[in-house]
Formats: C-alpha cells, structure tokens, sequence
C-alpha cells in the first residue's frame, strides 16, 4: 500500500527564493512606473513582430498586474515549484521555468500578432510548472481551493482544458489564457522528449536514493 504525505510547500529553494524576490522588487518599481514598464517590458506582439522586442519574451515574466496577480503566481511557484527544484537541481528547474515562461509568450505571439494589448505575469511558467508537477507526482493530493482534495493529474487536466476553451473566445477578463496553454503545451513538450524525461526521471530516483541512504556515495547507472 502507498502512503502519501500531505504538506504544504516544499521549503524555499535558492532557485525559487531569488524568482520571488525579484519579481517582488519589480513589482514594486511598476508601482512608480507601471505604463512604461508594461509598455516596453511587458510582452505585446505587435512590437515583437514590427519593433524586434525580443527581449519582451523575457521580460513579461517579471511583470505583475497587481498585488492579487502578484501573490497568487508567488504562491503557485513556491508550493509547485519546490518540488521540481529540490528534486531536479537549481539549474535545471531554472532552465524549464524559462522554457515554459519564453514558450509561452512564443505562442502569444504567433497566435495573436496584431495585439497591443502588454500581457504580464508569470504565469505561462507556472502553468507549466504545475504540468510537470502532474507529471512527477501524478496522484500527490492538491486541495484545489484549499478545500477540495483531487490528484495532481487530474487537477492539471482539469485546468488544461479550462484554458483550452477559454483561449478560443480571446483574453476574457484581463486574462491571457492562450498563454497559460502555451506554458501548458511547452511544458508537455519539455517532459515527453524522450532523452530529457529518461534524464529526469534517472536524477529523480538518484536523489531519492541519496536522501534515503545518506551514508552511501556509490550510484549505479
């Protein structure tokens, strides 16, 4: 019989400490600036396909839209988003919280050229940070709304296809739901490469194996 612990968050990992503090301390400079900030760091498809703001793929990701957008991604990197880090390494936790956040504004972009409106928010990672969390720990109870226990896949599931109709009928209520798809779909792409996920799931079980057996340096490959 399997047991599952239930906790809430996972520590703060150094990866994750230094996202929430940065994205705190630009907040708070969009505070005294917010319509520039938004204008030329946060991502709008137009300038990106006319004006080359590249950087923008990058930059959207640090941009909140207010203290609830703000504390809400906070709390979703911090309790998803400790897992993957304390399980995959800083770096490589890193490289797909970019992966996702840049894959989604990619598909902003393609998908809606002509928009002026800025989207903001970390949020496309984020979604694909709980998508690999469904991934890894497919039946790790999430209590959606703090109140509701469900298994991680099927909350990922149930929040993918939410996304997937809301995206058809546009940015509904300030919301940029083709770029939580987006984060959704890259994150999909990122754990079914073949190579990656045997990699993945070959350091998953090493550090498992290590925390249970501290006194024992010799892996097997």
């Amino acid at each position: 019989m399997t047991y599952y612990r239930v906790q809430f968050g996972y520590g703060f990992p150094p990866t994750i400490k230094k996202l929430m503090i940065l994205m705190g301390i630009v907040f708070l400079l969009q505070m005294v600036v917010s319509y520039r900030m938004n204008f030329y760091l946060g991502l709008v498809p137009i300038m990106v396909w006319k004006k080359f703001f590249l950087w923008q793929l990058f930059t959207y990701l640090f941009l909140h839209g207010g203290i609830t957008h703000l504390l809400f991604n906070l709390l979703a990197l911090w309790m998803f988003g400790g897992a993957l880090e304390n399980d995959w390494g800083s770096k490589k936790f890193l490289f797909y919280f970019f992966f996702c956040g840049i894959g989604a504004g990619l598909c902003t972009v393609l998908f809606s050229p002509n928009q002026m409106i800025p989207v903001i928010g970390a949020s496309g990672a984020i979604y694909g940070i709980l998508l690999a969390f469904g991934w890894l720990y497919p039946n790790r109870p999430i209590f959606l709304y703090f109140l509701f226990p469900i298994p991680a896949k099927y909350m990922v599931i149930l929040f993918g296809v939410i996304e997937l109709f809301a995206s058809m009928e546009g940015t509904g209520g300030g919301i940029a739901h083709l770029t939580h798809l987006g984060g959704l779909v890259f994150g999909l792409i990122y754990m079914t490469y073949p190579h990656v996920r045997q990699k993945i799931r070959r350091e998953y079980y090493k550090r498992k194996w290590s925390r249970k057996n501290p006194g024992n340096r010799n892996y097997y490959h």
